[in-house]
């Protein structure tokens, strides 16, 4: 069970990264066609000796970026969890692997600290082009191990996301002594919950204001024991598993909390503040070639969405789920969705997307992912992810 929700999560993304690439493929042709058409013309009726422009060295996707602020904020976030080789493969990324990722975003992004571009989207003001914030989550001490020195080198801010009582704790955890010293240097810590429980587990038995005030306590707990020990409160919490439910994201917006998910997509002014996703890098989702598709992403603009509830009570979708999207600049006439690896039945009526599952939702997560061309910006995909979780005949989430 757990393998097949694993793929479906996988085969999501990577679905959407070839369709991505097939699209670029299709317009790199016509786009070569049309050059040689007009070579053609100028050989023909040009004054001879006229020097052709020489070609760049490197696409455009893949050169160095300019620094220059863009004038809408778009970040990618990045989700870790091991750096290490020897860790379960799922949520893990080798050593080598992790620096030939932050290598790439050193030579083509702008890495940029967390707290930047939740407050570049809060006031909706600039950030560097292509930038990338990097995150872990659970706190494992391979970060200080076998990522810090390579952030370290490359001047990279990054923030951890943690348990606190699994801190000195639990199985190849950082010990507090580690984060002092880490926060010392510059890594910023967060909340994870106290001891990276399923938020959504018992929400039914003991109905939606018992269960909210279980955990709550638990988050604040947790806050308090971070803000004891390093005296920061960011008041950010990622979610453990991703799960969350409209009541969840409601408390966090009303205590002022910023909520961080693990579903897929690029972060803008029209993101949930209390939802952001952020990208998976490890695992199946270590491979660059794929990565470099999602650094690119933009912010899907959608100011409204028909799904009340990402927490499903049933397993099936009770009606089409639909995606008001606001921005010209999305080629939604070119939009493709995918669930559970296979692409999924759309309707558009003016800015309106609309998309229907026949499948039933598995127990646990899942997701719908929906990307579609810049019309302004070559090569490069608006992407957006409706997550969905669905708990077993118990109420309870697998992990």
């Amino acid at each position: 069970m757990l393998s097949n929700l694993f793929r479906h999560s996988v085969d999501d993304d990577m679905r959407s990264y070839s369709f991505i690439q097939k699209r670029t493929l299709n317009r790199s042709s016509c786009n070569f066609a049309t050059l040689m058409f007009t070579g053609i013309l100028s050989v023909l009726f040009c004054a001879p000796g006229l020097a052709a422009t020489p070609a760049s060295s490197e696409s455009q996707s893949e050169s160095k970026v300019d620094t220059s602020a863009a004038t809408t904020p778009n970040a990618a976030i990045l989700l870790y969890h091991h750096v290490s080789s020897s860790t379960p493969a799922s949520t893990s990324i080798s050593p080598e692997a992790f620096k030939s990722h932050m290598e790439y975003l050193n030579a083509h992004h702008t890495v940029v600290p967390l707290q930047d571009v939740v407050s570049a989207i809060q006031n909706n003001t600039a950030l560097p082009e292509k930038a990338v914030a990097i995150t872990f989550d659970d706190g494992y001490a391979n970060i200080l191990e076998n990522a810090h020195p390579i952030l370290s080198d490359l001047g990279f801010s990054y923030t951890v996301f943690i348990n606190p009582d699994e801190i000195g704790v639990g199985p190849q955890q950082l010990t507090w002594k580690q984060v002092t010293a880490m926060h010392n240097d510059g890594v910023v810590f967060a909340n994870h919950t106290l001891d990276h429980l399923h938020m959504l587990n018992g929400e039914k038995e003991m109905g939606e204001r018992a269960w909210l005030e279980k955990v709550w306590d638990n988050v604040e707990s947790a806050e308090q024991k971070i803000e004891d020990k390093l005296e920061i409160s960011l008041k950010y919490l990622a979610y453990p598993f991703g799960e969350y439910n409209t009541a969840l994201a409601d408390k966090l917006k009303a205590e002022g909390y910023i909520g961080f998910g693990q579903h897929s997509g690029a972060v803008g002014p029209h993101s949930n503040m209390q939802a952001l996703p952020r990208f998976p890098a490890a695992g199946p989702y270590a491979n660059l070639a794929t990565l470099k598709t999602k650094l690119n992403s933009l912010a899907m603009p959608v100011t409204h969405i028909t799904l009340e509830n990402p927490r499903m009570t049933q397993r099936e979708l009770s009606s089409p789920i639909s995606l008001t999207v606001n921005s010209d600049d999305v080629r939604l006439t070119q939009v493709n969705c995918f669930f559970g690896g296979d692409p999924i039945d759309t309707s558009l009526k003016g800015n309106v997307l609309t998309f229907s599952l026949t499948e039933t939702l598995p127990v646990g997560r899942s997701r719908v992912n929906c990307t579609a061309p810049s019309n302004s910006q070559a090569g490069r995909y608006y992407w957006y992810s409706t997550p969905f979780f669905v708990a077993d005949e118990n109420g309870n989430y697998p992990d």
